[in-house]
């Protein structure tokens, strides 16, 4: 297989962590930082930190964020298929990460997409043949829609593989699973959580999810976080257990990123579906112990 070609976001992250319930109408104090995000780009950075050089195909801004985050892709090694948009802002997301009395924390994020909506097929790269190419699926609910519905097509007829991140349950849900699934199309992987699995398919036992995810598009892996993952395809279902995290858990945004990272580097190279989803855990379990979406450096 020759390069792997991610299709999605590049975001500025506002990362606010509330110690407590938001005071609506008045104020609740908390940490807030700054960092590069976006789902393609934080999956991007993850692969090159393992020393591939991933290809990111998005859109920026003409703009201090868009010029920024240019810089700190390439400086982590990410090779730029990055077109810049002279009439849309870099795409920005606010992330409330709500630290629960139990120690675990769950995210609310506020996206603005930005000029990431106004990536068009002609913004695309030509595709080497035989690549791998993973789609973020908040591409489907924007303006961007062709343009990762073309690069599908360009790399399904180049005799690559095609893996699609589900991105959130509440665009799925409002965008209906029939027309997600008509835009994700056959011969796919499908990584979904256990939320955007049930969006899909009405189930909440994910290994059901995952069963009838992989009997429309092909295969289906559905995260479970701590529980692991379910794995489907032709051959059924199975159980992946996740890696035992050693200490409580510093942040969980881009988690997900970070499995799909994993994922993407053992298929690159030559790993079955059970394997590539155990390094989708190893990754994962690494994001977890830092803040923000990106590994450091």
């Amino acid at each position: 297989m020759s390069r792997i070609y991610l299709l999605g976001e590049v975001m500025t992250d506002v990362l606010v962590h509330l110690r407590g319930p938001l005071a609506v109408g008045s104020d609740a104090p908390a940490p807030v930082r700054f960092a590069g995000g976006g789902s393609a780009a934080n999956t991007a950075v993850w692969l090159a930190q393992a020393g591939l050089r991933p290809i990111l195909i998005a859109r920026v801004g003409d703009d201090p964020p868009g010029v920024n985050e240019r810089q700190t892709l390439r400086r982590h090694g990410v090779e730029l298929a990055v077109s810049v948009d002279s009439s849309e802002p870099t795409g920005a997301c606010v992330v409330l990460v709500h630290e629960g009395a139990d120690g675990n924390s769950e995210r609310t994020m506020i996206p603005s997409t930005g000029a990431n909506a106004a990536l068009r097929p002609e913004h695309l790269p030509a595709f080497e043949d035989e690549s791998l190419l993973y789609i973020s699926a908040y591409s489907f609910f924007t303006g961007a829609r062709a343009a990762a519905l073309s690069a599908m097509d360009q790399v399904r007829s180049g005799g690559g593989r095609l893996v699609v991140g589900a991105a959130s349950s509440a665009l799925l849900a409002a965008a209906g699973a029939g027309s997600v699934l008509s835009w994700v199309g056959h011969d796919v992987l499908l990584i979904a959580n256990r939320d955007e699995a049930e969006a899909l398919t009405g189930r909440t036992d994910p290994a059901s999810g995952a069963t009838d995810l992989a009997a429309t598009v092909g295969a289906c892996v559905v995260t479970c976080g701590a529980d692991g993952a379910y794995l489907a395809d032709a051959a059924g279902v199975s159980h992946v257990p996740a890696l035992v995290a050693a200490d409580a858990p510093v942040d969980t945004v881009g988690a997900g990123d970070a499995f799909a990272a994993g994922l993407l580097h053992a298929l690159h190279g030559g790993a079955d579906l059970t394997e590539a989803v155990q390094a989708g855990h190893a990754f994962a379990a690494r994001s977890l112990m830092a803040a923000g979406g990106r590994p450091a450096g």
